[in-house]
């Protein structure tokens, strides 16, 4: 069974850069057909689907958050990395890194992490 877990600073000042890493067990990252994905959540309001990167490395950003965002990966470890840049109070959210299939993004996930939040102030 895979499974995900999100990892990194649950403050970060505004301006900074937002840097979370998911470790992934149980399946690989580089052979899977799902694409691996950050979504997040702020407080109030509904679910943001922030991109993946897919088994072949390539990457997709929703396009509000697309010059702020890059998703990496390291292979040798089988995880992936979500930065976001120039960060406001308005990131705070809890962030979830999860599998999907590819004919699901945006709406639903195969599996999940448990999530972390991160607050975004001074």
């Amino acid at each position: 069974q895979v499974q995900l877990q999100e990892s990194g600073p649950g403050l970060v000042k505004p301006s900074q850069t937002l840097s979370l890493t998911c470790t992934v067990s149980g399946g690989s990252i580089t052979t899977s057909y799902d694409v691996w994905s950050w979504i997040r959540q702020p407080p109030g309001k509904g679910l943001e689907w922030i991109g993946y990167i897919a088994a072949s490395g390539s990457t997709y950003y929703t396009p509000s958050l697309k010059r702020r965002t890059s998703i990496s990966r390291d292979t040798s470890k089988n995880q992936f990395t979500l930065q976001l840049r120039s960060v406001t109070p308005e990131d705070t959210a809890i962030y979830y890194c999860a599998r999907v299939s590819p004919l699901q993004y945006g709406s639903k996930w195969t599996s999940r992490g448990q999530g972390t939040q991160v607050t975004v102030s001074s």
